[in-house]
């Protein structure tokens, strides 16, 4: 597990010279089984609405990312055709199911009182056969991962009931751990770095600053992983996998030893029990690119499920290590993606001598280097373009970028 910083970099003292540390909220255990009478709860007000951003398809790499051609050209050196088809990368689209978010608690039963954000699947007035699906997967797959009480991972958002409106709505109902994200936090904080650069004068504040975002990012991912690692174990892909999808109960970096990260969305979510091999409408595109990459048997395409969340899990890291280390507006989550996969080819080592020539991406590059390069290894072995040398969820959540022991 991730260890925690020394207790100068827990929080900011207090006028007085005394220290104030916000008490860890409790998660009392609560049941496994599912509300699904609408009476039993209440609902508030309307928090948002999104599109669920899910893998559609492999495409081969093109010449792309930054305008460079003179990189492209060198990087296309020493490749084979063959080889430069292999280096496949996700597609990744906002889909066209549009999910409201709402307030809410629970008024009756033993969990009156608790807490809830609403999940609102459109209904058969908005034609929205896939939303049913979606709805439909995501509930059997908290329900399966809740089923026993006793095995419940923190790290995963909890379900508390679901129920159908006469309209054909799918409310699901989970208890609110959480309302931020992990790409709301990237954007506070890439945002706030240019209000706070003219007052950067003490370096020491600079060094406490970024102490505490770096040990607020790796309590981050080290939960993300925690959840994927419990997913996995339990025969679960994910398949949505980024910062929209992990949230967070806080967004204050001095508050990062309370950090609570929980997977949600999992409304694309895959069994990859060898019974329900290549299973499901939502798995299709799943199954097409494991036959595109030569994997044939089910313990091949096993094998490529986890290797995609791998990949996607691989491309959270990039996006946690570059967003909230740069100013807003000199990096961006596509534009990270397209330097990775396009210009750079899935060459980890080479972008990181791209970066290293750019004082905006220091440190970015600063925070992979750590341990001797720690975080580059690992973007190297998670986006490695052959799916068969990527490492297992619990080998990423196990080393030594991830479980913060760099610190």
């Amino acid at each position: 597990m991730l260890k925690a910083l020394p207790a100068r970099f827990l929080v900011s003292p207090e006028p007085g010279g005394r220290r104030r540390s916000p008490r860890p909220r409790s998660l009392r255990p609560i049941s496994a089984a599912l509300m699904t009478n609408p009476a039993y709860f209440e609902v508030g007000r309307l928090l948002g609405s999104y599109g669920f951003m899910n893998i559609t398809s492999y495409s081969s790499s093109q010449s792309g990312g930054f305008p460079n051609d003179a990189v492209n050209q060198d990087l296309s050196l020493g490749y084979s055709p063959e080889e430069i088809e292999r280096l496949r990368v996700q597609d990744v689209g906002e889909g066209q199911v549009k999910i409201r978010l709402y307030e809410g608690r629970v008024v009756q039963g033993p969990l009156k009182g608790t807490q809830t954000v609403f999940k609102v699947y459109p209904g058969a007035i908005a034609g929205a056969s896939e939303a049913n699906l979606m709805a439909l997967n995501e509930l059997r797959t908290h329900a399966f991962l809740q089923s026993d009480a006793r095995d419940i991972c923190e790290n995963i958002q909890f379900l508390l009931g679901a129920f159908e409106t006469a309209t054909g709505e799918q409310w699901l109902a989970f208890r609110d751990d959480g309302r931020y994200s992990a790409a709301d936090y990237a954007k506070i904080t890439s945002e706030r770095q240019l209000k706070e650069r003219p007052n950067f004068w003490n370096p020491y504040d600079r060094a406490y600053k970024l102490e505490l975002r770096k040990y607020f990012v790796l309590r981050l991912l080290n939960g993300a992983m925690c959840g994927l690692v419990h997913m996995h174990n339990h025969d679960r892909l994910h398949q949505s996998l980024g910062p929209s999808s992990v949230v967070l109960n806080t967004v204050a970096e001095k508050n990062g030893y309370y950090l609570l990260p929980q997977l949600r969305d999992l409304a694309f979510s895959v069994d990859i029990g060898y019974s329900s091999m290549g299973v499901g409408a939502l798995s299709d595109g799943l199954w097409r690119r494991a036959s595109a990459a030569g994997a044939s048997t089910p313990l091949e395409k096993r094998a490529f499920g986890v290797a995609d969340d791998i990949y996607g899990a691989g491309l959270l890291i990039a996006y946690m290590a570059f967003i909230p280390f740069c100013e807003a507006g000199i990096m961006d989550g596509i534009s990270l993606q397209r330097l990775l996969e396009n210009t750079f080819r899935l060459d980890i080592y080479a972008a990181r001598e791209y970066c290293l020539e750019d004082d905006k991406l220091s440190e970015a590059v600063n925070f992979l280097d750590l341990g001797d390069g720690a975080g580059w290894e690992l973007l190297q072995a998670m986006l490695n373009p052959d799916y068969r040398k990527r490492p297992i969820a619990e080998a990423v959540l196990n080393h030594r970028f991830i479980t913060g022991a760099l610190l």
